[in-house]
């Protein structure tokens, strides 16, 4: 596999993974409120990992970042259906969005909506299916 040994690639990789991985985790919170969210959020996570599997290597970011991505996907979706499911309990419809304020000692009081848990199904689900998509294209290629 071709290596490369750019410094200004690589120097800028950690500084645009660092905010593509912020703009990701803030589409992910503000999601269920605006648009965006957990699938959004997903692809702007997995193109940071493709940034930084690009400059540094496919080898070294598995070693940062010891994820089996195709374990991802079964955990993604079962948080994404319990959570529709589990509106069945409060004999609502299927995906009823429910929330409440919550307090917190260091963040005051933040509101938080069962939207949150799918989003987050949904971001685990893309960023599994992403990668193992990219990943398996990217093995093929050796």
């Amino acid at each position: 596999m071709y290596k490369t040994n750019d410094l200004i690639l690589r120097t800028t990789t950690s500084l645009i993974a660092f905010i593509l991985l912020g703009f990701a985790v803030y589409l992910l919170l503000a999601g269920h409120n605006s648009p965006g969210g957990g699938f959004v959020g997903g692809l702007m996570t997995s193109g940071a990992i493709l940034l930084m599997n690009m400059s540094y290597g496919f080898d070294v970011v598995k070693k940062v970042l010891p994820i089996n991505f195709t374990k991802l996907i079964p955990i993604g979706l079962a948080i994404a259906v319990g959570t529709g499911v589990g509106s069945f309990l409060f004999d609502v419809p299927f995906l009823s969005q429910t929330f409440d304020y919550f307090h917190f000692p260091i963040f005051g009081e933040i509101e938080l909506a069962t939207a949150m848990i799918f989003d987050v199904g949904v971001y685990l689900t893309v960023v599994g299916v992403m990668m193992t998509i990219i990943l398996t294209i990217a093995n093929d290629k050796k």
